[in-house]
């Protein structure tokens, strides 16, 4: 039996390269970024849906100079200078167990040497969300 050979990235990775390609040539104003990224949370199955939604809240209210968009296909906020401070990965996006909260190297999340960038989401609590708006703004600090 012939070992397993790696054939690359797979169909789910194949799609948020091709959704980036298309960000990249779309040259929307903010606006259309916004409606770009409520149209890809409406397409999320639940509970991807209803998570997305609800930070898309909480990061609108606790950095409001992030700006909307979508980032390989996923909901994303961006600073002043267009770099994508942090994003939604739903779970599936890349049929993953849990939905993921991840931060970027734009993101002032610094803690010394060693800090998290990616939370693994399951549900939001009251609890998460004070930390998620915390988060958020130092990270858009």
């Amino acid at each position: 039996m012939s070992p397993k050979k790696d054939t690359g990235f797979t169909a789910e990775e194949k799609a948020a390269m091709k959704e980036r390609a298309r960000e990249l040539k779309a040259a929307a104003s903010k606006a259309d970024e916004e409606s770009a990224l409520l149209a890809k949370i409406a397409e999320m199955p639940e509970p991807d849906r209803a998570m997305a939604t609800r930070l898309h809240v909480i990061i609108q209210a606790s950095a409001p100079a992030l700006s909307p968009k979508t980032w390989y296909g996923m909901p994303a906020y961006a600073n002043k200078d267009g770099k994508v401070v942090c994003f939604f990965q739903s779970a599936s996006k890349f049929n993953a167990r849990y939905a993921t909260l991840g931060f970027n190297d734009a993101a002032n999340l610094d803690e010394g040497a060693m800090w998290p960038t990616a939370f693994a989401l399951k549900e939001l609590t009251a609890a998460d969300e004070a930390r998620i708006s915390a988060l958020v703004k130092k990270a858009a600090s």
